[in-house]
């Protein structure tokens, strides 16, 4: 049975979810590298092709360091999008380099640095999530971009674990059954990447705190919320189809942490929803002063999709914007 690398299948699946989730996000950096990552899988494929088709075992000399620079590109472009991203990210090139050397001097060293790189940088990935904030990320691509980063940690934690177990398994039985063991990690991958589709996917929250709704707001709190709304009515900002929180937290002069701290603690929704909240009302205005249609207004108001329009208009307030116009009209004349 033929069955296809480690390296293959991780640099699969994390491309498709890197290109899905990050199509459209933009900031300095990150499309660079989220292409090099593409470009570079499609050299890994025909890598693959040529050795496991063709039969160029020279290739296998090739294979793990190609494998070996996709986790790093991964991280690079998600760090793109955070609000510390690598200035020099020449020292990303260490890992591929040291495993280059293993293959050329130290081939027993190649398979244990390989997993070290895959599950550092998974770890890596998933600590973007909970420690750093992705705040370049256009605000309606948030969601999308925090489960992309952890779902690509858990890929290359998954491999780089069950590869581990592999070459354990085969020191002390042999060959004979890794054909079966790969086939179980490539079912694994399917599960992951099954369960990353089908999950519900909810509104993300960057630095969420207990919301202190109910209470007193500190006057504070309540000074910083006031900046926010005037940075977010400043030259209609909160109308720029790709606003993200780090250009609000720049408009506010405040770091892009406490900026979505204090809209939590204040108002109880996270940073996506509170600007919405501002659109919609600009959403309103229009329906019921201008004869725009629904798609112009949206576009004008700072969505960019009918359906996410649609959605944030009904849960903010209650109904369909066709029906919200009939019903101001109805009002007004009346």
């Amino acid at each position: 049975m033929l069955s296809v690398p480690l390296p293959f299948i991780a640099g699969l699946v994390v491309a498709l979810i890197l290109y899905r989730n990050l199509k459209g996000v933009e900031a300095p950096g990150s499309r660079r590298y989220l292409n090099t990552f593409l470009g570079l899988y499609a050299v890994q494929g025909m890598i693959i092709g040529l050795r496991f088709g063709y039969g160029v075992n020279a290739l296998m000399l090739v294979q793990p360091v190609t494998a070996s620079i996709m986790p790093p590109l991964a991280y690079l472009t998600f760090r793109a999008l955070s609000s510390n991203p690598v200035i020099k990210p020449w020292p990303h090139i260490l890992p591929p380099l040291l495993l280059a050397l293993g293959v050329a001097f130290a081939p027993w060293f190649v398979d244990p640095l390989l997993l070290s790189i895959f599950l550092g940088y998974g770890v890596a990935i998933w600590r973007l999530t909970v420690e750093d904030d992705l705040t370049e990320a256009a605000l309606q691509k948030t969601t999308a971009t925090i489960r992309a980063a952890r779902v690509t940690a858990l890929l290359l934690a998954f491999f780089s674990l069950t590869d581990g177990l592999l070459s354990v398994f085969t020191f002390f039985y042999g060959n004979a059954y890794v054909p079966i063991a790969v086939t179980g990690m490539n079912i694994g991958a399917i599960m992951i990447v099954g369960a990353y589709y089908l999950w519900p996917e909810q509104e993300a929250s960057l630095f969420v705190a207990a919301t202190g709704r109910g209470k007193q707001n500190a006057p504070e709190d309540e000074a910083a919320l006031e900046r926010i709304a005037e940075a977010l009515e400043s030259g209609q900002l909160y109308a720029q189809e790709n606003l993200s929180l780090a250009r609000l937290a720049r408009k506010a002069g405040m770091p892009a942490r406490e900026v979505s701290a204090v809209i939590n603690r204040i108002t109880g929704l996270n940073v996506s929803q509170y600007v919405n909240n501002r659109r919609i009302e600009e959403a309103c205005r229009l329906l019921e002063q201008t004869e725009k249609s629904v798609t112009a207004l949206m576009l004008e108001a700072g969505f960019s999709t009918k359906s996410n329009f649609n959605r944030e208009f009904r849960r903010v307030t209650g109904t369909s914007p066709a029906q919200w116009r009939s019903n101001a009209r109805k009002k007004v004349a009346g």
